[in-house]
């Protein structure tokens, strides 16, 4: 018998302290804006700050009754879960006792050298090092924990040496409003050089000859829109403009192909992509673009020899094919076949080495990786034999290589990396994510189930629970979905879930539409007016749960983050006696007034997702009648865990504050409405390790109270982590 399944309060008497408290109220400054012959009122638009671009690069300018307000919340947040403390430090102590604290990377070979991070025991950042051999001394080339020295947030970018490995460039952000500055170190003298850029995406590609690198400058509304050489040495003013996008509603980004000659120059948005060439043997180099883009055409290359190989959905390819063309003549009009398409088999991702294709891709929701030998066509699959699983493939910086290297794990299974031999197909495990206060895996038990949909579509459900866990209808279940931009949401492995399921919670995933689970269809079935489905899966889900005796109607506490976090806001409005708590992670609630507001960063290019409200009435309809923060009405919510950032660019801070004032305006019972919003980070919450699992465990807590459990896991799991407690609290 699990022990976490005791119930020990009902969700109203766990939140009782609200009951006690004055909630924040929110001043109402009503506006008014037509669009289409319709007129829009929005109570809580002055929470917007008028200088949030300066935000971004400055939180300290933030207006002081916009602070007062985003303070209040945290305040009344705090204080209503102020009998958790005990419980989240137990949390915490639980989830760090499971991170290994001095793990390391499997080391990748470049040239003489094996590259790798690591952390140290007890550090936040990850430390980037080498070695000549396995067996030779380290070299520390960054040490993160130093960098982030006394900063608030830190955040690196990524670090990349120069093809002659004599220096590094890296890049920081130390506000969490991803904007990165990029610098340069000099290996041998272990100091920075004067060259140092401001405002970027965070990517650096190298030269060959190691004296310049590529760069993505972000302007003003923090939009990607220029690429940039810089030549070492040299003022970054005079730095050659490469590349320019001047159609806000596309992204721009830059990469290096695998065999290291060229760059690749990526422009896309939600629905089309172009690709460019750029030779990195000469600072003089002029892009080349493969194909121009057209609506609908999906595509991306990668090099060998003298020929291109592009992952595309051209001519029907809903779910993608693979073809080569020459590289002379790169454009559509030579692409060739190779890997035909094959609808329900989605083509994932693909990776070229001299000798064979490797590619990752899923079908009936499973991943697997397929090697294809150039000089047979002879192919063989790598695949596992769980119900649910995740599969992906591991970067590497060599390409006359033979050996794949690929990650696996599942929701009972901690990650596995190994090393494949494309020769001999032998498989060889490199490194077993360790577990210091113990797992085993035989006492969880992982399964894929199906829901319907009101229209009849199967929606794919992953599941994670104790094995001694009784399956009577009570268990309470951690629902999490997503649904958007064509994302799945791998059944993967991951530590924190174990503190909810030796608990007794069922730990559940939707594969919802939004995502390409089931394939691209199941993408365009999740977006701009078929968008609700999203929704509905999710509900389905919930209520298929119910139905196989799982749990109860009121016992599901629902999880979602940024897009996930409209989905949170969407099923609240729909359903909210379904749920005993949600919890929305920077939740993209204000869909309707972000959509009207090209000014914002991501709003040209998100208009193939949700639609353009400014130009296109149904759009404006459809986008209206499920916009979570539109259609709050005066009903019986559930508790309500909203988590905010304040510099974060993707979704801004004033949609949780306003979507939380709108809740508590018209709470007519239920609740309470909860925001917390991290005033010194961003869209991803704390930057450091272990600083992360604060803010898990403030949401876990607000769970277990929300379902009404035992603070305690279950007696085998409690065992574990009283005898690692003493080294923890060392």
């Amino acid at each position: 018998m699990t022990k976490g399944l005791a119930k020990t309060q009902t969700a109203a008497s766990a939140f009782a302290q609200a009951q006690n408290l004055e909630p924040p109220a929110v001043e109402k400054r009503p506006q008014e804006r037509a669009f289409h012959g319709i007129i829009l009122r929005d109570d809580y638009a002055w929470l917007k700050a008028k200088n949030w671009q300066a935000v971004l690069h400055d939180p300290s300018v933030l207006p002081e009754d916009i602070r007062a307000a985003l303070e209040a919340e945290n305040l009344y947040s705090d204080a209503v879960l102020k009998g958790q403390e005990a419980l989240r430090a137990q949390l915490i102590k639980e989830m760090r006792g499971r991170i290994k604290e001095d793990d390391a990377q499997v080391p990748r070979k470049d040239g003489p050298w094996l590259y790798y991070s690591r952390y140290d025991k007890g550090g936040q950042q990850p430390v980037f090092c080498r070695k000549p051999d396995p067996d030779g001394e380290e070299i520390i080339l960054l040490n993160g924990d130093k960098e982030a020295g006394g900063k608030a947030f830190f955040d690196i970018g990524g670090v990349r040496h120069t093809p002659d490995h004599q220096k590094i460039g890296w890049s920081f952000d130390d506000k969490g409003s991803e904007y990165y500055s990029i610098q340069v170190r000099d290996l041998a003298a272990g100091s920075e050089l004067p060259d140092l850029i401001s405002n970027t995406d965070g990517s650096i590609v190298w030269l060959t000859n190691s004296q310049g690198f590529y760069y993505v400058r972000v302007d003003e509304n923090h939009r990607p829109e220029k690429i940039f050489l810089h030549m070492l040495g040299t003022d970054p003013a005079a730095d050659r403009l490469v590349f320019e996008e001047l159609d806000p509603r596309w992204f721009i980004n830059i990469s290096r192909c695998q065999s290291g000659a060229f760059a690749d120059i990526s422009v896309s948005d939600h629905n089309a992509s172009e690709h460019h060439l750029l030779p990195l043997s000469s600072p003089d180099a002029i892009p080349l673009c493969i194909e121009p883009r057209t609506e609908g055409h999906i595509y991306d290359i990668d090099h060998r020899g003298d020929e291109l190989f592009i992952r595309t959905n051209a001519d029907g390819a809903e779910d993608f094919k693979i073809v080569k063309a020459p590289l002379s003549t790169p454009q559509k009009a030579f692409w060739s076949d190779l890997i035909p398409h094959q609808k329900g088999r989605m083509i994932i991702t693909k990776a070229l080495f001299p000798d064979y294709l490797v590619r990752l891709e899923r079908q009936a929701g499973l991943p697997q990786i397929v090697v294809r030998t150039f000089a047979t066509g002879e192919e063989e699959k790598i695949a596992f034999a769980e119900e649910a699983y995740q599969l992906g493939l591991e970067d590497r910086l060599e390409y006359e290589s033979k050996a794949l290297r690929f990650s696996y794990s599942s929701m009972t299974t901690p990650r596995e990396v190994y090393d494949y031999d494309l020769s001999s197909r032998e498989r060889t495990l490199r490194k077993r994510q360790t577990i210091p206060s113990g797992h085993d895996p035989a006492n969880y038990i992982t399964r894929r189930l199906y829901a319907t949909a009101k229209d009849g579509a199967e929606v794919p459900v992953s599941l994670l629970y104790r094995r001694d866990l009784p399956l009577d209808g009570t268990a309470p279940v951690l629902l999490y979905g997503y649904g958007a931009y064509g994302s799945s949401i791998p059944a993967s492995f991951s530590t924190n879930r174990l503190s909810l399921v030796d608990r007794g919670f069922i730990f559940a995933i939707a594969h919802i539409r939004g995502g390409t689970d089931k394939g691209w269809h199941w993408y365009e079935n999740g977006k701009l007016a078929h968008k609700p489905n999203t929704f509905s899966d999710f509900l389905a889900v919930a209520n298929h749960l119910i139905a196989q005796n799982f749990t109860q109607a009121g016992r599901i506490v629902a999880q979602g983050g940024s897009a996930g976090g409209m989905l949170m806001g969407a099923i609240a409005n729909l359903a909210p006696e379904l749920f005993a708590g949600i919890i929305a992670d920077v939740p993209f609630v204000d869909v309707l007034n972000t959509m009207l507001d090209d000014t914002l960063p991501l709003t040209p290019p998100e208009w193939l997702e949700w639609g353009n409200p400014i130009a296109d009435k149904d759009a404006f309809e459809w986008i209206k009648s499920y916009s979570p923060y539109d259609n709050v009405n005066p009903k019986a919510y559930p508790p309500i865990l909203a988590l905010g950032g304040l510099t974060d660019p993707r979704v801004t801070y004033w949609e949780p504050l306003k979507w939380a004032s709108k809740l508590r305006a018209n709470l007519t019972s239920g609740g309470p409405i909860l925001l917390k919003t991290n005033m010194g980070a961003g869209h991803g919450g704390a930057s450091g390790r272990f600083d992360r699992l604060a803010e898990v465990a403030y949401e876990y807590a607000f769970a277990l109270a929300a379902a009404g459990l035992d603070a305690q896991p279950s007696a085998g799991a409690l065992s574990a982590n009283e005898a690692l407690s003493a080294s923890i609290e060392a």
